[in-house]
């Protein structure tokens, strides 16, 4: 277990700018070559990595399933998230909500009562709004620190909603009749509360399940209720 998660994490770290040869990572796992491959071996059949003549390529979606099961083997998480950026974040969170019919829309900016706003995904699919702050925390997060991220993420969906439909916005809900936009947290590993003051905080790998779900629940979330007067 001790070599697998030492193998994932030199993964991590040597393919954050593409991909890399076999004996790069058995050296920095320091791994013998037999052990290294087999374990390597493992993860292409799990479709995590893709090997060939001798090189190694791991997309983004792959490199976050690495670093949550480095965490699950005993890997320290901040050493992990220094080996993954917001971006790979933000590329899977849009993937997730595409793949559940949603039209998403990244890094949305505007200026609202007299700030700077932004949220790092937006995703549409009628009458929902989902709002998603990707966050990098580290292990141990406490309420307090739980607490003001998610009252500024809900500070920011109350915003967009009283803000749309502003010209310098482009997301498909402007053009409904009316909207439910929900603030929701994403973390890379499981936190302590599933819900902070009915915000969803959610595992980057468990993003599947809850969209699937959010339906049956969405009366129990925190909401943000927005009306369109179509001319």
């Amino acid at each position: 277990m001790v070599v697998e998660r030492d193998l994932l994490i030199s993964l991590l770290k040597l393919t954050k700018n593409g991909g890399v040869t076999h004996e790069s990572v058995y050296r920095d796992a320091r791994v013998p070559s037999s052990v290294g491959l087999k374990l390597l071996q493992k993860l292409q059949n799990a479709n995590l990595v893709y090997l060939n003549d001798g090189a190694i390529d791991v997309d983004s979606n792959s490199r976050l399933q690495l670093g949550v099961r480095a965490v699950e083997l005993g890997a320290d998480v901040e050493r992990v998230s220094d080996f993954l950026d917001w971006q790979e974040f933000e590329a899977i969170t849009a993937l997730a909500l595409e793949q559940n019919g949603y039209r998403v829309a990244k890094n949305v900016r505007f200026k609202h009562a007299g700030r700077r706003w932004e949220i790092d995904v937006v995703g549409c699919r009628k009458p929902l709004v989902v709002c998603v702050d990707c966050k990098h925390w580290r292990h141990g997060i406490s309420p307090s620190v739980l607490a003001k991220i998610v009252t500024a993420q809900a500070d920011r969906v109350e915003a967009l909603a009283d803000f749309l439909p502003g010209m310098s916005v482009k997301v498909e809900c402007t053009n409904w009749d009316r909207a439910k936009f929900v603030p929701v947290i994403l973390s890379l590993v499981p936190s302590r509360f599933k819900f902070y003051d009915n915000v969803p905080v959610v595992p980057v790998l468990q993003l599947q399940d809850f969209l699937s779900q959010l339906p049956a629940y969405l009366d129990s979330l925190k909401c943000f209720f927005k009306e369109f007067r179509h001319l």
